[in-house]
Protein backbone atom coordinates (compact mmCIF):
# COMPACT_ATOMS: atom_id res chain seq x y z
CA UNK A 1 0.00 0.00 0.00
CA UNK A 2 1.22 3.54 -0.72
CA UNK A 3 3.34 5.37 1.83
CA UNK A 4 1.34 7.74 4.05
CA UNK A 5 -1.59 5.41 4.64
CA UNK A 6 0.23 2.41 6.08
CA UNK A 7 -1.51 1.44 9.28
CA UNK A 8 -4.89 2.74 8.14
CA UNK A 9 -7.68 0.27 8.77
CA UNK A 10 -10.49 -0.46 6.34
CA UNK A 11 -12.74 1.93 8.27
CA UNK A 12 -10.16 4.74 7.94
CA UNK A 13 -10.00 4.21 4.17
CA UNK A 14 -13.75 4.09 3.67
CA UNK A 15 -14.33 7.09 5.91
CA UNK A 16 -12.12 9.15 3.62
CA UNK A 17 -13.61 7.78 0.42
CA UNK A 18 -10.26 6.25 -0.52
CA UNK A 19 -10.24 3.62 -3.24
CA UNK A 20 -7.34 1.18 -3.55
CA UNK A 21 -6.55 -0.43 -6.90
CA UNK A 22 -3.84 -3.07 -7.10
CA UNK A 23 -2.34 -1.88 -3.82
CA UNK A 24 -2.23 1.74 -4.97
CA UNK A 25 -4.25 4.35 -3.09
CA UNK A 26 -6.40 5.99 -5.73
CA UNK A 27 -8.57 8.76 -4.40
CA UNK A 28 -9.68 10.96 -1.58
CA UNK A 29 -13.14 11.70 -0.34
CA UNK A 30 -14.55 13.28 2.79
CA UNK A 31 -16.01 12.45 6.17
CA UNK A 32 -18.90 10.11 6.96
CA UNK A 33 -20.94 13.05 8.25
CA UNK A 34 -20.38 14.96 5.01
CA UNK A 35 -21.49 11.99 2.93
CA UNK A 36 -24.63 11.64 5.05
CA UNK A 37 -25.73 15.08 3.84
CA UNK A 38 -24.81 14.33 0.21
CA UNK A 39 -26.86 11.19 -0.29
CA UNK A 40 -26.99 11.63 -4.06
CA UNK A 41 -23.33 10.82 -4.51
CA UNK A 42 -22.90 7.83 -6.85
CA UNK A 43 -22.23 4.31 -5.68
CA UNK A 44 -19.62 2.69 -7.89
CA UNK A 45 -19.91 -0.90 -9.01
CA UNK A 46 -16.70 -2.26 -7.54
CA UNK A 47 -14.97 -5.23 -9.19
CA UNK A 48 -12.19 -5.54 -6.64
CA UNK A 49 -8.61 -4.76 -7.57
CA UNK A 50 -7.88 -4.16 -11.24
CA UNK A 51 -4.67 -5.15 -12.98
CA UNK A 52 -3.02 -2.09 -14.48
CA UNK A 53 -0.12 -2.00 -16.90
CA UNK A 54 -0.38 -5.14 -19.05
CA UNK A 55 2.64 -4.75 -21.30
CA UNK A 56 0.66 -3.31 -24.19
CA UNK A 57 1.11 0.10 -25.75
CA UNK A 58 -0.39 2.95 -23.66
CA UNK A 59 0.21 1.21 -20.36
CA UNK A 60 0.02 4.52 -18.51
CA UNK A 61 1.66 5.20 -15.18
CA UNK A 62 0.23 2.15 -13.44
CA UNK A 63 -1.57 4.33 -10.87
CA UNK A 64 -5.13 5.58 -10.83
CA UNK A 65 -6.87 8.30 -8.83
CA UNK A 66 -10.63 8.50 -8.24
CA UNK A 67 -12.30 11.64 -6.92
CA UNK A 68 -15.82 12.37 -5.75
CA UNK A 69 -14.92 15.84 -4.48
CA UNK A 70 -11.98 18.09 -3.76
CA UNK A 71 -10.42 17.93 -0.33
CA UNK A 72 -10.10 21.60 0.60
CA UNK A 73 -11.30 24.13 3.15
CA UNK A 74 -11.35 26.83 0.47
CA UNK A 75 -14.77 27.81 -0.86
CA UNK A 76 -14.20 26.28 -4.27
CA UNK A 77 -16.85 24.53 -6.34
CA UNK A 78 -16.68 22.83 -9.74
CA UNK A 79 -19.66 22.77 -12.09
CA UNK A 80 -19.67 19.84 -14.49
CA UNK A 81 -21.95 19.04 -17.43
CA UNK A 82 -22.30 15.60 -19.00
CA UNK A 83 -23.41 14.05 -22.30
CA UNK A 84 -22.86 16.90 -24.79
CA UNK A 85 -22.14 18.67 -26.92
CA UNK A 86 -25.38 19.18 -28.84
CA UNK A 87 -27.32 22.12 -30.31
CA UNK A 88 -30.10 21.34 -27.83
CA UNK A 89 -28.80 23.23 -24.77
CA UNK A 90 -25.00 23.34 -24.87
CA UNK A 91 -24.94 26.86 -26.44
CA UNK A 92 -27.32 28.12 -23.73
CA UNK A 93 -25.07 26.75 -21.00
CA UNK A 94 -21.97 28.25 -22.61
CA UNK A 95 -23.73 31.61 -23.01
CA UNK A 96 -24.69 31.67 -19.32
CA UNK A 97 -21.21 30.68 -18.17
CA UNK A 98 -19.61 33.31 -20.43
CA UNK A 99 -21.96 36.01 -19.20
CA UNK A 100 -20.96 35.33 -15.60
CA UNK A 101 -17.33 34.44 -16.34
CA UNK A 102 -17.63 30.98 -14.82
CA UNK A 103 -15.32 28.15 -15.92
CA UNK A 104 -16.76 24.63 -16.00
CA UNK A 105 -15.80 21.10 -16.91
CA UNK A 106 -17.68 19.37 -19.72
CA UNK A 107 -17.56 15.57 -19.84
CA UNK A 108 -18.24 15.01 -23.52
CA UNK A 109 -19.36 11.96 -25.46
CA UNK A 110 -17.05 11.28 -28.40
CA UNK A 111 -19.81 10.56 -30.91
CA UNK A 112 -21.47 13.84 -29.95
CA UNK A 113 -18.16 15.64 -30.43
CA UNK A 114 -17.84 14.24 -33.94
CA UNK A 115 -21.45 15.07 -34.73
CA UNK A 116 -21.67 18.54 -33.20
CA UNK A 117 -18.14 19.94 -33.04
CA UNK A 118 -19.28 23.24 -34.54
CA UNK A 119 -21.54 23.85 -31.54
CA UNK A 120 -18.55 24.30 -29.23
CA UNK A 121 -15.66 25.06 -31.56
CA UNK A 122 -13.69 28.11 -30.33
CA UNK A 123 -15.93 28.37 -27.24
CA UNK A 124 -14.02 26.20 -24.79
CA UNK A 125 -10.95 28.29 -24.00
CA UNK A 126 -12.07 29.03 -20.42
CA UNK A 127 -13.36 25.53 -19.82
CA UNK A 128 -12.10 21.99 -19.44
CA UNK A 129 -13.19 18.92 -21.40
CA UNK A 130 -13.11 15.40 -20.03
CA UNK A 131 -13.94 12.04 -21.58
CA UNK A 132 -17.43 10.55 -21.06
CA UNK A 133 -17.00 7.57 -23.43
CA UNK A 134 -17.70 7.25 -27.14
CA UNK A 135 -21.45 6.61 -27.10
CA UNK A 136 -22.48 6.46 -23.43
CA UNK A 137 -22.56 2.70 -23.03
CA UNK A 138 -22.01 1.22 -19.58
CA UNK A 139 -18.28 0.58 -19.83
CA UNK A 140 -18.38 -1.66 -16.75
CA UNK A 141 -20.19 -4.25 -18.89
CA UNK A 142 -17.41 -4.38 -21.51
CA UNK A 143 -14.18 -6.35 -21.51
CA UNK A 144 -10.91 -4.42 -21.02
CA UNK A 145 -10.10 -4.20 -24.74
CA UNK A 146 -13.58 -2.94 -25.63
CA UNK A 147 -13.54 -0.37 -22.83
CA UNK A 148 -10.11 0.89 -23.86
CA UNK A 149 -11.05 1.12 -27.55
CA UNK A 150 -14.22 3.04 -26.65
CA UNK A 151 -12.36 5.55 -24.48
CA UNK A 152 -9.45 5.87 -26.91
CA UNK A 153 -11.84 6.71 -29.75
CA UNK A 154 -13.52 9.40 -27.66
CA UNK A 155 -10.15 10.62 -26.38
CA UNK A 156 -8.93 11.22 -29.92
CA UNK A 157 -12.12 13.05 -30.94
CA UNK A 158 -11.84 15.40 -27.94
CA UNK A 159 -8.14 16.03 -28.55
CA UNK A 160 -8.84 16.88 -32.18
CA UNK A 161 -11.57 19.34 -31.17
CA UNK A 162 -9.74 21.09 -28.34
CA UNK A 163 -6.10 20.68 -29.29
CA UNK A 164 -5.51 19.26 -25.80
CA UNK A 165 -5.32 15.67 -24.60
CA UNK A 166 -8.09 15.02 -22.05
CA UNK A 167 -6.88 13.90 -18.62
CA UNK A 168 -10.19 13.31 -16.84
CA UNK A 169 -12.72 10.52 -17.22
CA UNK A 170 -16.26 10.31 -15.92
CA UNK A 171 -17.59 6.86 -16.81
CA UNK A 172 -21.25 6.78 -17.87
CA UNK A 173 -23.61 6.25 -14.90
CA UNK A 174 -20.61 6.50 -12.57
CA UNK A 175 -20.00 2.77 -13.04
CA UNK A 176 -16.43 1.63 -12.42
CA UNK A 177 -15.95 -2.00 -13.39
CA UNK A 178 -12.50 -3.52 -13.62
CA UNK A 179 -12.38 -2.90 -17.38
CA UNK A 180 -13.02 0.81 -16.77
CA UNK A 181 -10.24 1.07 -14.20
CA UNK A 182 -7.85 -0.82 -16.45
CA UNK A 183 -8.58 1.38 -19.50
CA UNK A 184 -8.42 4.58 -17.45
CA UNK A 185 -5.03 3.64 -16.04
CA UNK A 186 -3.70 2.91 -19.54
CA UNK A 187 -4.80 6.39 -20.64
CA UNK A 188 -3.38 8.06 -17.51
CA UNK A 189 -6.78 9.45 -16.56
CA UNK A 190 -8.03 10.67 -13.25
CA UNK A 191 -11.56 9.36 -12.62
CA UNK A 192 -13.98 12.08 -11.57
CA UNK A 193 -17.41 11.29 -10.16
CA UNK A 194 -19.48 13.82 -8.20
CA UNK A 195 -20.63 14.73 -4.70
CA UNK A 196 -23.79 16.69 -5.54
CA UNK A 197 -26.24 16.15 -8.38
CA UNK A 198 -28.78 18.51 -9.89
CA UNK A 199 -32.23 17.11 -8.99
CA UNK A 200 -34.60 18.48 -11.61
CA UNK A 201 -37.33 15.90 -10.94
CA UNK A 202 -37.89 17.37 -7.48
CA UNK A 203 -38.49 20.90 -8.80
CA UNK A 204 -40.79 20.75 -11.82
CA UNK A 205 -41.25 24.23 -13.29
CA UNK A 206 -39.29 25.78 -10.40
CA UNK A 207 -35.79 26.78 -11.57
CA UNK A 208 -35.32 29.20 -8.66
CA UNK A 209 -36.25 26.55 -6.09
CA UNK A 210 -33.86 24.08 -7.64
CA UNK A 211 -31.08 26.65 -7.64
CA UNK A 212 -31.65 27.35 -3.92
CA UNK A 213 -31.42 23.63 -3.18
CA UNK A 214 -28.04 23.32 -4.90
CA UNK A 215 -26.70 26.53 -3.35
CA UNK A 216 -27.64 25.33 0.14
CA UNK A 217 -25.99 21.91 -0.28
CA UNK A 218 -22.65 22.95 -1.74
CA UNK A 219 -19.64 22.59 0.57
CA UNK A 220 -15.97 23.42 -0.05
CA UNK A 221 -14.69 21.09 -2.76
CA UNK A 222 -18.09 20.04 -4.10
CA UNK A 223 -18.22 18.67 -7.65
CA UNK A 224 -21.70 19.34 -9.04
CA UNK A 225 -23.16 17.08 -11.72
CA UNK A 226 -25.42 18.60 -14.39
CA UNK A 227 -26.30 17.81 -18.01
CA UNK A 228 -26.40 19.93 -21.14
CA UNK A 229 -28.25 17.24 -23.12
CA UNK A 230 -31.25 15.10 -22.25
CA UNK A 231 -34.86 15.14 -21.14
CA UNK A 232 -36.70 18.47 -21.02
CA UNK A 233 -36.91 18.34 -17.23
CA UNK A 234 -33.21 19.21 -17.19
CA UNK A 235 -34.12 22.70 -18.34
CA UNK A 236 -35.18 23.36 -14.73
CA UNK A 237 -31.52 23.29 -13.69
CA UNK A 238 -30.21 25.09 -16.76
CA UNK A 239 -32.77 27.90 -16.53
CA UNK A 240 -31.79 28.37 -12.90
CA UNK A 241 -28.06 28.41 -13.61
CA UNK A 242 -27.77 32.18 -13.18
CA UNK A 243 -29.49 32.00 -9.77
CA UNK A 244 -27.19 29.13 -8.82
CA UNK A 245 -24.09 31.11 -9.78
CA UNK A 246 -25.24 34.27 -8.00
CA UNK A 247 -26.30 32.33 -4.92
CA UNK A 248 -22.99 30.53 -4.58
CA UNK A 249 -21.01 33.71 -5.12
CA UNK A 250 -23.06 35.38 -2.38
CA UNK A 251 -21.86 32.57 -0.10
CA UNK A 252 -18.26 33.34 -1.03
CA UNK A 253 -17.70 30.51 -3.50
CA UNK A 254 -15.32 30.65 -6.44
CA UNK A 255 -15.95 28.53 -9.52
CA UNK A 256 -13.07 26.43 -10.85
CA UNK A 257 -12.56 23.57 -13.27
CA UNK A 258 -12.22 20.10 -11.82
CA UNK A 259 -8.48 20.04 -12.49
CA UNK A 260 -8.03 23.36 -10.69
CA UNK A 261 -10.05 22.01 -7.77
CA UNK A 262 -7.91 18.89 -7.54
CA UNK A 263 -4.74 20.96 -7.67
CA UNK A 264 -6.03 22.92 -4.67
CA UNK A 265 -6.84 19.75 -2.75
CA UNK A 266 -4.69 18.35 0.03
CA UNK A 267 -3.89 14.71 0.58
CA UNK A 268 -5.80 12.91 3.37
CA UNK A 269 -3.89 12.29 6.58
CA UNK A 270 -4.14 8.97 8.44
CA UNK A 271 -5.67 8.56 11.88
CA UNK A 272 -4.76 5.76 14.23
Amino acid sequence: MAEGVRGWGRRDLLRRGVLVVGGVVVGAGTSEAWWATHRRAPVAAGPGAATVGNGQQDVGSGALEVFWSGRTSQRLVALTFDDGPAPQWTPMVLDTLARHRVPATFFMVGAQVRRHADVVRDRLAEHEVGNHSWDHRNLAELDPTEAYDDLRRSHDAIAELTGTQPTLLRPPFGQMGGAVLHAAARLDYQLVLWSLQMVEREFPDDPAGHARRIVNEVRPGTIVLGHDVGARRRLVALRGLTDMINGLRSRGYTFVTVSALLRASVAPTPTR
